[in-house]
């Protein structure tokens, strides 16, 4: 193996892997580096997202919706299917196949792009050089043209709820579990908290969750955090917000959990903790002193809007550098970067990144929210189309939700989107695409939608906005 190329990247997880590969299109010379070892020992490219993050917890909501599915829907289809229970070992199992299935199509991807995969630690040293600490513990020293930064993240840890793996669990614990918690407690109701949740109440789980703030989805708009929250409501997710937890003592009977609320102070005992409270860049022992890389006060590497450090050839991306920690805007990055070190014309648009959140109803929303428009004192217009009208919707047993275009009064132009319904995951693409074109309500009241689809909500939420839709009485 060559001490030197063109390319080095440091993580080989969504921005990682993305920035290795393309830049091994483009005829680079180019080596990832990354660390990530698994339970049972053994290493694996993909980073935090592939690994125990966003695939296996998909796996596992799929399955604990079909579960839901069957118990719940099945009938109203004519459907019998006699007592329907669910297998955790062999649904576990089903996760850890489909994750390693990913990790594997990395290498091949990287034997494709002819990308040389280093399993270690990477430290970057001055004069773009980097020290790698192989999983065998030998070093060497390697060299390179260019550097990426793409470390990732980790969970962020709360030091009155400390990890131990067993009882008070981060959110990859979570994904592993082997039975299913009686009373499960999960402290914060974001993204990863609302998704764990969701997975282990439908599989049987007493779910309490503590939120800190008094607002529920605070990056959310607030019109559809609320419909979210009464469906989560009824789903028997018990989101108790403005609960500040000061302790989690692990007991014989569980883990005892003290928290302020507005009544003053609560207990709550669970069989299992989650802690998901968010995730902190993994920038530590990254950087060795005199690269002149800066980081901010939280650990995040600082960035322009190409993603460059300022130090001449060195790059970082995805979850170690500002913006949402989102394995598509890091790929994104990644992409950008390797562009634009072979010469190319690239750029990221960071005010079209969607965001999903995997639950029953999902959750997809881009742009600006509604409480965002108001305060920049822009005169805006709003179009709702809920999927009680749509017919696909009613034949799907899901008409939860709604789906809501924001636009300026004067250019039309849309500003936002927001949806809480069924495939809202999907569906958010059409929207992010209308506005990376600058599209407006108008163009998207001009083009036609297949019938019956669920994306005609979008369609008819357009229409709304100028009092048009066909299919929904404007009020």
């Amino acid at each position: 193996m060559s001490d030197h190329f063109d390319v080095i990247v440091i993580g080989g997880g969504p921005a990682g892997y993305p920035a290795a590969i393309r830049a091994g299109q483009l005829g680079l010379s180019v080596a990832c580096i990354d660390g990530w070892k698994n339970r049972d020992g053994t290493y694996a490219f993909g980073g935090t997202c592939l690994n125990a993050g966003c695939i296996p917890s998909k796996a596992l909501l799929e399955s604990s919706e079909l579960l839901h599915r069957a118990h719940e829907e099945f009938a109203l289809h004519g459907i019998s299917t006699g007592p329907v229970s669910i297998d955790i070992a062999k649904m576990q199992k089903r996760k850890e196949q489909i994750v390693k299935g990913s990790t594997q199509g990395i290498m091949a991807l990287f034997k494709g792009a002819k990308v040389t995969a280093l399993t270690g630690h990477g430290r970057l040293l001055p004069g773009r050089q980097v020290e790698f600490t192989a999983a065998d513990g030998s070093q060497k020293v390697l060299s390179a043209n260019h550097v990426v930064l793409a470390s990732g993240s980790n969970p962020t840890s709360l030091p009155t709820a400390v990890f131990d793996g067993k009882h008070i669990m981060d959110s990859w614990d979570a994904l592993d579990l082997t039975e299913t918690p009686k009373r499960l407690g999960v402290i914060g109701a974001g993204v990863i908290g609302v998704e764990l949740g969701s997975v282990w109440r439908r599989l049987g789980s007493e779910v309490v969750i503590l939120e800190a703030s008094d607002t529920f989805l605070a990056l959310a708009d607030q019109q559809l955090a609320k419909e979210a929250l009464k469906h989560f409501n009824k789903q028997g997710l018990n989101i108790r917000l403005g609960a500040k937890v000061s302790s989690a003592t692990v007991g014989s009977d569980g883990v005892t959990v003290a928290y302020q609320d507005a009544s003053g102070e609560q207990s709550l005992v669970v069989d299992k903790l989650v802690v998901a409270i968010g995730r902190r860049p993994n920038t530590a022992g990254l950087l060795a002193q005199g690269t002149g890389v800066m980081t901010d006060a939280r650990g995040f590497i600082e960035v322009d809007e190409y993603c460059h450090t300022g130090v001449e050839n060195v790059w970082a991306v995805g979850d170690v550098v500002r913006g949402p920690m989102l394995a598509h805007k890091g790929k994104e990055e990644g992409v950008m970067v390797a562009e634009r070190i072979a010469g190319h014309h690239a750029q990221v648009n960071y005010h079209t990144i969607p965001s999903v959140i995997y639950t029953a109803p999902e959750i997809a929303w881009v742009g600006q929210t509604e409480e965002q428009v108001k305060a920049n004192g822009r005169a805006y217009k709003v179009g709702n189309f809920p999927f009680m009208a749509s017919g696909r919707a009613r034949a799907m047993e899901s008409t939860a939700g709604f789906c809501k275009l924001i636009a300026d009064v004067e250019t039309d132009e849309i500003l936002g989107v927001h949806i809480i319904g069924p495939m809202a995951g999907e569906l958010i693409g059409e929207a992010v695409l209308a506005m990376e074109y600058s599209a407006t309500t108008e163009d998207l009241q001009l083009t036609m939608h297949a019938h019956p689809t669920l994306s005609e909500a979008l369609h008819e939420a357009a229409l709304s906005a100028d009092k048009r839709a066909i299919d929904f009485i404007n009020r």
